[in-house]
């Protein structure tokens, strides 16, 4: 199977990997515990762990502003609740069915009040500390909704095209082969009957695609476009001051390989310098090896239009700013609730502290692997963008599931 690459990355948001810490560390060597077709399995498979606690267990629990999360809460009930009555929530029917979430998810739409909405989670759900191998404590990153300028037409500074989706990519779910190939999928073009490697990175910088009328719209910095496809969505600001949201389509099957890596490895930037701040920097900073470097990284990026509101996580549902995470659907439920305890997050300018809240599991990414992990969605704008991009706190979750249910984990 030589002939392919394999990538796990994300039905929703974000294709790629979201942080400053990922763009020093490749996406493959976080998902090392699932084994990539063709190679031998080199770690066990992990596992989740769910432990019963107490509402009195979640660190602040009371002081958090529930009500700030009930638009995240509100979209993923919608989003369940619509299904039938016997169908599995999350991995192996974590969450038990979609009737089971049919009694809290009536109480929170109805709660007006943070202590109603207080009273219906405590009511209706039961939070479970949750482990893995490595035990509770995790690593967790955060996101955020790039912002562009841009014109549908090109012109002036407007040269750097995003691509919809070529007619001619192929993308193939491995989980419909094996299980426990759940979440990667390998992309391609089919040649003379054999799915082979779609262009990479330089090819398509390089006018590979020019010529297909695959040209979204136009951007005026390739740094910016670069960013989006990690990023996997965006505001494009365009010359009449209308927002055109763009979000991922597609991924055309090449590795993933961290530029902030290549960076440091060139001794560009020292290795424990390296961020999303850093590396931009240095890319403005050098515009001849700016394109060389970009294209160290073959991976590449489809968009497609989005309408309403967005953007769109994995649930299908619009993301909330500081509520909305992406979890391991492997081995996390999407859409429910998640009680997050978290170190040194960033704050204004340098300060870090901790981050007490709930938040709902509603988006993936490939970089997103593994019991204990998360993405924390931080919004749009420079503030969102800086927080993003400095985030990786250590922590743990909770995840809040309907007491009528006998957890899977």
């Amino acid at each position: 199977m030589a002939f392919f690459s394999v990538q796990a990355f994300s039905k929703g948001l974000r294709p790629l990997c979201a942080s400053a810490l990922l763009l020093l560390a490749a996406c493959g060597e976080m998902s090392a515990s699932r084994p990539t077709p063709g190679t031998a399995e080199t770690l066990p498979p992990d596992q989740v762990a769910l432990k019963p606690a107490k509402f009195t267990d979640l660190t602040d629990w009371a002081q958090d502003d529930l009500l700030a999360a009930k638009p995240a809460l509100t979209r993923s009930c919608d989003r369940l609740t619509v299904q039938d009555d016997s169908r599995p929530v999350g991995p192996a029917g974590q969450g038990g069915k979609v009737a089971d979430w049919r009694a809290g998810c009536g109480a929170i739409e109805k709660a007006s009040t943070a202590p109603a909405l207080r009273q219906a989670l405590e009511t209706y759900f039961q939070p479970f500390e949750v482990s893995g191998r490595d035990g509770r404590q995790g690593l967790f990153t955060g996101y955020y909704e790039a912002e562009l300028r841009g014109a549908r037409r090109p012109g002036g500074a407007f040269q750097t095209p995003l691509y919809r989706r070529p007619e001619d990519l192929i993308t193939v779910e491995l989980a419909d082969w094996r299980a426990d190939w759940r979440g990667q999928r390998i992309a391609g073009r089919v040649v003379e009957g054999r799915l082979r490697p779609y262009a990479d990175r330089k090819a398509i910088e390089g006018g590979s695609l020019r010529g297909r009328g695959l040209e979204l719209v136009w951007v005026d910095d390739p740094i910016d476009a670069f960013f989006l496809q990690i990023q996997g969505s965006g505001r494009v600001i365009l010359p009449d001051g209308q927002v055109m949201r763009v979000g991922f389509a597609a991924q055309n099957g090449q590795a993933y390989v961290p530029i902030g890596r290549v960076l440091a490895d060139k001794g560009a930037i020292p290795r424990d310098e390296v961020s999303m701040q850093t590396i931009r920097a240095w890319l403005n900073a050098n515009p001849k090896g700016a394109a060389e470097v970009m294209n160290a990284n073959p991976s590449f990026v489809f968009f497609r239009e989005l309408s309403g509101e967005g953007p769109l996580g994995a649930q299908g549902v619009a993301l909330t700013p500081g509520r909305s995470l992406a979890v391991d659907p492997s081995f996390m439920a999407l859409g429910a609730p998640v009680w997050l305890e978290l170190e040194d997050v960033p704050g204004e300018g340098t300060k870090t502290g901790p981050l007490r809240r709930l938040v709902v599991a509603q988006d993936t990414g490939g970089a997103i692997r593994g019991p204990v992990r998360g993405d924390l969605f931080w919004g749009y704008g420079d503030v969102a963008a800086d927080r993003a991009g400095r985030m990786k706190a250590k922590g743990r979750y909770f995840l809040l599931l309907p007491r009528t249910t006998a957890p899977v984990g």
